[in-house]
């Protein structure tokens, strides 16, 4: 595994916790010789991730769109930063470089980029490990959602099982290492009467 894309919040969230967590993540990163992919951006917990990695001598490309330089106020000191035209292109290009996908805690925009990706699992257009990095506890409620997505059957059991949850970064990392991707979708077609 060379590459490891990191998505995560541009906010630092409300406990410092969240950025120890990130930099963890970040420093055994580099540890690992992985490359980091992520948003390109130098604020909250994306900026913690990627000063983790620099600061450990690690490798990070940045992905930002191009109105997103100044909002989100490009970091000035990574590897490789690449500039894309839309957040479409962004994803797309981040999950076109990566071997993996972790998310750390984020809001909206956050899960949006998770669901999209664990998505493309199911249907079968990657076979890269998805993971949640649960500082804090931050996605057990997602968690229980997706058990019971699993449970209510609008979600099969091997994709649930494909979503990989941990609170220690080396820990996801190294189930990362032994990851089965679960297989192509299939549905379940009842005759109604």
């Amino acid at each position: 595994m060379n590459k490891i894309a990191v998505y995560c919040g541009s906010s630092a969230g409300a406990s410092d916790v969240y950025g120890e967590g990130a930099r963890a993540l970040g420093r055994e990163l580099a540890r690992r010789g992985i490359t980091l992919v992520y948003g390109g951006a130098n604020i909250g917990l994306m900026g913690d991730v990627a000063n983790a990695v620099l600061e450990a001598g690690g490798r990070v490309i940045g992905v930002l769109p191009d109105f997103l330089k100044n909002r989100e106020i490009a970091h000035p000191a990574l590897s490789e930063l690449i500039i894309v035209h839309s957040m479409h292109e962004r994803k797309a290009k981040m999950a076109e470089l990566a071997d993996g996908f972790i998310v750390l805690p984020g809001g909206a925009g956050t899960l949006d980029e998770f669901f999209e990706i664990f998505t493309w699992l199911q249907l079968g257009l990657h076979h890269k490990p998805c993971g949640l990095l649960n500082i804090n506890r931050y996605y057990d409620p997602l968690a229980a959602l997706l058990d019971h997505m699993a449970k209510e059957r609008f979600m099969q059991e091997k994709y649930r099982s494909a979503v990989l949850i941990d609170e220690d970064p080396k820990e996801l990392l190294n189930r990362f290492l032994t990851y089965e991707p679960p297989g192509v979708k299939t549905y379940d077609v009842k005759e109604r009467t």
